[in-house]
């Protein structure tokens, strides 16, 4: 499966963004998909994690009540929606599947078999 990201961009303090990855083959009911995010001169850290034939979902306590990843199982897509963003939010930002559906597995990105290219996020003060 290859991932394609989109929707990256400057943006500032409290406003809104969506990211996109369109998946290009199989339904999200056949895998994970989630998000990670490298902020600038830091390791790579996880975001989201979205099992859409379950329903379950994870977020990162940095992100939780701001952020929202969903999925479109018709597009092959999986979105997050991120609210109320801050500085601190910047980083190049990661679409990521695999076939572990353990939430647990994600957070260390283990559960991860595909990454996609990168996406900038840039939130000015």
């Amino acid at each position: 499966v290859q991932l394609q990201a989109s929707g990256g961009g400057l943006v500032q303090t409290g406003g809104s963004l969506t990211l996109s990855c369109a998946a290009s083959e199989h339904s999200l009911d056949t895998y994970a998909m989630g998000w990670f995010r490298q902020p600038p001169e830091k390791e790579r850290e996880f975001v989201a994690f979205n099992r859409y034939s379950g329903g379950t979902t994870k977020y990162a306590d940095s992100v939780k009540g701001r952020f929202t990843i969903s999925g479109d199982n018709a597009k092959n897509t999986v979105y997050l929606r991120m609210n109320s963003l801050k500085p601190e939010d910047t980083a190049v930002y990661y679409c990521a599947a695999g076939f572990d559906p353990r939430p647990s597995s994600w957070e260390n990105g283990n559960g991860v078999d595909t990454w996609g290219k990168g996406t900038q996020v840039t939130v000015s003060s």
